[in-house]
């Protein structure tokens, strides 16, 4: 077992706050108490938290950040910028394996504990002796890096205009390989399989019937993205109809559906929303910068959406920094309704997230939970004169990373390194992979 020991604050979750010592038992998950055979860290001033839940990432972009002709520009030069992008380095399992290695770390370093990767780029399957395979192996190496780092993954076989069948024979394949259980997730809950098109404005009906049966069958959740800047565009000149329309449409409005960004949404697409059951994901650190807009998420909370929160790809994010992010969307919420409060987008980076995977087991901190949890040093001058040390997560210190960083009862980062994993090494590694292909 693990305890930490003499926390100033720890914060179960949205409705309860504590203090003291949380007790990890052998099985990682929370205990009621500790046993004699226990290890014991000393958490002393610290504030505890759930692990965060990035619900909407892509890993791949790690790798491809700042690039020319990305930036300040409309999502229609963005596309096809980072398209050519992924093509030059030649999309295979090496390579995402090195990019996915680079984005989980970040992503623990910075308190992020379950990630939700939407891999969308896959290799050409023209001349290719076994396209399927492909994919399986590039799911396999995302897989590997997670396990390798000790993050919990959450695998979406996502599309960007690929062949219908193809995709869905993927999708089966992937499935296979790695044989999840109920609610597509392993036994241990560290690696979930879900499906995804990237949205109507790349993938046509059929890709979303065909990803939509594989699901049924498999018990899988459905992630998409819809009504950003380009997404309502294209609906509007394709099909003269706007983005959630053509969801509904085609079996994508249902409660085991979570939809990112929703900058464009109107207040009757919200009833529609709320009505069917979808969760959602805002993704400000994506859709700010780039000028793609904010998420109304007080409105969409207001109607009983749960909403999440997510980075994105570092093709429009270029950290996969989801504390900052929620700062981020706490700041700017004001803008299009009513302000959030710190610790409704805490509970967004935790329990809302995590609702969105169909988890009840992760975002939270209640006896039986799965142990993910971070510890938040706040004794520095960043923190000096904070009367409210959880609020103060948010709104001080922009940038801070926690000390401690626990998954499933294991330590994955402590004194803010990575525990068994060469930081370093990780880095050697994806430029090695990029300047072989440059």
């Amino acid at each position: 077992m693990l305890v930490l020991k003499d926390a100033a604050h720890i914060w179960v979750d949205s409705g309860v706050e504590t203090r003291g010592d949380l007790a990890i038992g052998a099985d990682g998950r929370i205990a009621a108490s500790a046993d004699a055979s226990t290890e014991e860290l000393d958490v002393s001033g610290a504030v505890v938290t759930p692990g965060l839940v990035n619900a909407h990432h892509h890993l791949l972009q790690s790798g491809f950040r700042t690039l020319p002709d990305t930036r300040g520009v409309p999502m229609r030069e963005w596309l096809p910028a980072m398209a050519s992008a992924y093509a030059r380095a030649g999309i295979d399992a090496s390579l995402v394996a090195a990019t996915a290695s680079v984005g989980l770390a970040e992503s623990l370093l910075c308190g992020v504990t379950t990630v939700a990767d939407h891999q969308l780029n896959w290799p050409s399957p023209e001349g290719s002796a076994d396209p399927v395979g492909e994919t399986v192996a590039i799911a396999q190496a995302i897989a590997e890096a997670a396990r390798a780092l000790g993050a919990r993954l959450v695998f979406v076989r996502g599309t960007a205009r690929d062949d219908p069948g193809l995709a869905a024979e993927s999708a089966e394949a992937i499935v296979s390989s790695f044989a999840p259980g109920a609610g597509g997730a392993t036994a241990d809950g560290m690696l979930q399989v879900a499906v995804g098109p990237a949205g109507v404005h790349s993938d046509s009906e059929a890709t979303f019937r065909r990803l939509g049966e594989v699901a049924a069958r498999h018990g899988l959740r459905r992630r998409t993205q819809a009504n950003e800047q380009v997404d309502t565009e294209i609906a509007l000149e394709r099909y003269g109809r706007r983005p959630l329309d053509l969801l509904e449409e085609w079996g994508w409005l249902a409660p085991d559906v979570t939809i990112a960004h929703l900058c464009d949404v109107q207040p009757a697409e919200i009833s529609r929303l709320a009505t069917a059951g979808v969760t959602a994901t805002h993704a400000p650190g994506c859709d700010v910068p780039m000028g793609w807009g904010i998420a109304p998420v007080a409105a969409l909370q207001e109607a009983g959406i749960a909403v999440g929160l997510g980075t994105s790809g570092g093709g429009s994010n270029d950290a996969g920094h989801l504390l900052a992010d929620a700062r981020l969307a706490m700041q700017v919420s004001g803008l299009v309704g009513t302000p959030l409060a710190a610790r409704t987008v805490l509970g967004m980076a935790t329990a809302g997230g995590a609702t969105g995977l169909g988890r009840d087991d992760i975002g939270h901190l209640r006896i039986g939970a799965r142990a993910d949890l971070c510890v938040w040093d706040v004794s520095g001058v960043a923190d000096a004169g904070v009367a409210d040390p959880v609020a103060g997560l948010l709104w001080a210190a922009p940038g801070r990373r926690p000390r401690h960083v626990v998954v499933g009862g294991r330590v994955v980062v402590r004194d803010y390194r990575l525990v068994g994993v060469d930081e370093r090494a990780l880095v050697a590694g994806l430029r090695r992979r990029l300047a072989a292909s440059a």
